[in-house]
C-alpha cells in the first residue's frame, strides 16, 4: 500500500494560490490514476486506486496547512503504513517557480505543513516532492506570497510542474526506486 498526500488549504478562496500546488498535484495524481476524491476519512479527502495491483491512496488534508500532520498521522495509523509508503507533495518557496525537486528525506524548511507532519509523525525520512513557487520579481512577505493567487501568465508553468510531480508520485507508488525518479524529474 502507498499514500500520496498533496498539501494545501481546503477553502475555495485558496484554490488557486501558491500554497495549494500540492492539492493541484494530488488532483493530477487522481486524474492520472483514473479516480476521484470520493471518501472523507481521517481529516482528509481521499481517492483510492491500484498501481501494479497495490492499493494507493491519494489524499488532501481538509485541515488547514498548519495542521496537515494530523491527517497524515491518522491515515498512516489507520492503514498501518511505514515511512517508506509515504510521499508528500507541497509548495516550496526555496525553489524557483515551476521547478520540481524530489528527495528521500529532509527538514521542513520554511514550510509549516511539513513542520506539522514531521512533528506528528516523529520522523522526517520520508519521500517528498517539492514544487518551486519563488518568483524573484515579486517582493512581498512570505505569508502574503504563498496565499496569493498564481499569476495567469504562470498557469501553464505550474500546470506542467504539478503534472510532473504527479507522474513522479505515481512512479514511487508503483515501486520505482527514488533515485531513478529523482534522476528523471529533478530540475
Amino acid at each position: 500500500m502507498f499514500l500520496i498526500v498533496g498539501l494545501g488549504n481546503p477553502e475555495v478562496k485558496y484554490e488557486k494560490t501558491f500554497h495549494n500546488v500540492g492539492f493541484l498535484a494530488a488532483g493530477d495524481c487522481a486524474a492520472l490514476l483514473g479516480v476521484k476524491f470520493k471518501k472523507k476519512e481521517c481529516e482528509a479527502s481521499v481517492a483510492e486506486a491500484f498501481v501494479k495491483g497495490e492499493k494507493v491512496l491519494v489524499a488532501r488534508p481538509v485541515t488547514y496547512m498548519n495542521a496537515s500532520g494530523r491527517a497524515v498521522k491518522q491515515l498512516m495509523n489507520k492503514y498501518k503504513l511505514t515511512k517508506e509508503e509515504l510521499v508528500v507533495i507541497y509548495d516550496d518557496y526555496d525553489l524557483p517557480k515551476g521547478h520540481v525537486r524530489i528527495r528521500p528525506a529532509g527538514s521542513a524548511g520554511t514550510h509549516n505543513g511539513m513542520r506539522s507532519i514531521i512533528a506528528e509523525l516523529g520522523f522526517s525520512d520520508f519521500a517528498r516532492i517539492r514544487i518551486g513557487i519563488r518568483d524573484e520579481e515579486r517582493d512581498i512577505p512570505l505569508i502574503n506570497y504563498v496565499l496569493s493567487d498564481i499569476l495567469k501568465e504562470d498557469y501553464d508553468l505550474f500546470s506542467s510542474a504539478t503534472k510532473r510531480a504527479a507522474e513522479a508520485a505515481v512512479l514511487l507508488a508503483g515501486g520505482e526506486r527514488i533515485d531513478n525518479v529523482m534522476g528523471k524529474y529533478n530540475g
